[in-house]
């Protein structure tokens, strides 16, 4: 069978196991949030939408918020985020969350050095609450190559019909690589928590990466009814961040 058979038949198995893990969701009212961080171009679009291609409308969510107005910008950081957190029964996925304080502001100065540290330093406190009021929270952070970046950025911008995924912060993507990256460390070191740890997905292989995030998502929300059901996902492509992952290869620089 060929690769691209191989992948459509897991594919849809997974999704079906994903209708089953919400129907499940619904009747014993969990609540869950799975949050998309990663560079620009890493495939939090293409993620989402395979996970999200048959679940119900109504309690499924997508968010992704553009930039805060003058007077969100006047609120406590958090408080734009909290009114789409998810109710029971409900299954919400952030493409960019509060984390953007964590590495696309301070990069492109788009908050104080101030604001940046208080994130940082507030960050946990804020997920342990949400998690200890019952809802499970999963942050995934997407990496990418340097040069896989830059492959995808040039075919984004040379596709009519990927005209809108094409933003104006594509442009420094490549020549703010070094800072993204020190942001992207001091975020990793800072946030990762018990309560809520970070877990990385290597992406420079889409078909993979989606697969292997579906997988570790069923693992990790289902019930062990549906997710025993289910290959563990690849410990090359999907792991809990570690220290050590900054230094060892398994993060791109």
């Amino acid at each position: 069978m060929a690769k691209d058979d191989d992948y459509t038949r897991e594919l849809e198995s997974l999704q079906a196991a994903l209708v089953r893990f919400q129907i499940a969701a619904l009747k014993s009212g969990e609540k869950s949030l799975v949050i998309f961080e990663g560079r620009d171009a890493a495939g939090k679009d293409g993620a989402i939408k395979r996970i999200t291609e048959h679940l119900s409308v109504r309690n499924t969510r997508a968010i992704a918020l553009p930039k805060p107005t003058e007077r969100e910008r006047s609120q406590w950081y958090f408080q734009r985020y909290v009114r789409h957190l998810p109710g029971a029964g409900e299954f919400v996925l952030f493409n960019r969350s509060w984390y953007n304080r964590g590495g696309v502001e301070p990069v492109m100065g788009f908050c104080t050095p101030d604001e940046h540290e208080a994130f940082l330093r507030d960050a946990p406190g804020f997920e342990a609450m949400l998690v200890g009021s019952g809802l499970k929270v999963i942050k995934l952070w997407l990496d990418i190559s340097r040069e896989e970046q830059a492959s995808r950025l040039k075919a984004r911008r040379s596709d009519p019909l990927k005209a809108l995924k094409v933003s104006p912060l594509d442009g420094v993507a490549q020549e703010k690589w070094d800072a993204y990256t020190d942001a992207r460390d001091q975020m990793l070191r800072r946030t990762h928590t018990r309560e809520a740890p970070w877990i990385i997905v290597r992406t420079d292989h889409k078909k993979k990466a989606r697969l292997n995030t579906m997988r570790y998502l069923l693992k990790e929300l289902a019930p062990k009814s549906i997710a025993k059901g289910v290959d563990k996902p690849d410990p090359k492509v999907v792991f809990e961040f570690e220290t050590e992952a900054l230094t060892d290869g398994r993060l791109d620089r």
